[in-house]
């Protein structure tokens, strides 16, 4: 079995021929626990294509049943969706795969402005990055735009997808997210990632690494929201988002490559984020450029043209 055996001072990987175990739908479910963290509704399936992709078309379709923080999470994607497309599967019960939906307002009820919308994945990011400390004893790096690291490998992916609704009303914003918990080298989809399992991660309990992400996304989500989308503004009795994000993401300081919309490239040091999220990248020539979309790869010094 993947979870930790007693007297054992790590997990045990699976063995070939055993099954993963199924996430402890009666604990998601516990009202006190949905209760505290402020999630309206949390709905567990077995298997679905796409957990993001399913809960865009809800939410199109019927806005009025799909509230604030409602949460959809699935044993099994068969073709998750990340960045620019790229579809890929993990086995059945080795991941947490979760996705919600989000529909900012503040305390008040009024809109948070949309333009802040781009911080929310990296709120994610900042408390998986929580979560897997505090709950696994795993330390992990944000890489700009979306990606969780752990020793310089991917270990989760962050997606955000802003859908309008059929009411009229502010678009709202389905936020995925997925965890690599058990995968063995062989089954990891490509070999630059990684899993709690070969981390040496205490424990590789998917419900109680699914309910830490979501208690810690929740307390900072709702500090996000009640600040109005304000990221320079303290967060959840600490500091802010953009300060928290700045501290924990390894592209900062880097020499990177953005691969751009429109078969575009941009070469040169990744040196801050601006208000709005985006990475700033000094060229060669000492240019910068703002860089809103687009993969980015960590260059070695050789391959940066400063060799």
């Amino acid at each position: 079995m993947d979870a930790e055996q007693p007297g054992l001072s790590g997990p045990v990987p699976p063995l070939a021929g055993q099954e993963r175990p199924k996430l402890d739908s009666e604990s998601l479910l516990d009202p006190d626990f949905l209760s505290a963290t402020g999630i309206a509704q949390l709905s567990v399936v077995e298997s679905t294509g796409s957990t993001n992709q399913d809960l865009v078309g809800a939410v199109a379709s019927d806005p009025a049943r799909w509230p604030d923080l409602s949460v959809l999470t699935a044993e099994h994607q068969t073709a998750a969706r990340g960045r620019l497309d790229r579809h890929w599967e993990s086995p059945e019960r080795s991941a947490v795969s979760v996705s919600m939906v989000l529909r900012p307002v503040t305390s008040d009820g009024a809109p948070v402005r949309t333009q802040s919308y781009s911080w929310l994945s990296l709120l994610a990011a900042v408390a998986l990055r929580e979560a897997l400390q505090d709950t696994a004893g795993v330390a992990a790096d944000i890489k700009w735009p979306n990606d969780v690291l752990v020793n310089g490998r991917k270990i989760a992916g962050i997606l955000a997808q802003m859908t309008p609704l059929g009411d009229g009303t502010v678009p709202a914003v389905i936020l995925g997210m997925g965890l690599n918990v058990t995968l063995t080298e062989e089954e990891l989809p490509v070999p630059t990632a990684t899993s709690l399992v070969l981390e040496g991660a205490t424990t590789t309990d998917r419900t109680a690494l699914l309910k830490s992400y979501l208690s810690r996304f929740a307390r900072l989500y709702r500090s996000f929201c009640n600040s109005e989308g304000d990221p320079a503004a303290g967060l959840a009795g600490g500091s802010s988002l953009h300060k928290r994000v700045e501290t924990a993401m390894v592209t900062l300081g880097r020499e990177v490559r953005a691969h751009l919309p429109g078969d575009n490239e941009l070469v040169g040091h990744a040196s801050r984020l601006d208000e709005d999220g985006s990475l700033l990248v000094v060229d060669h020539g000492g240019r910068e450029h703002t860089v809103t979309a687009g993969d980015v790869v960590h260059l070695r010094a050789t391959e940066s043209g400063y060799a």
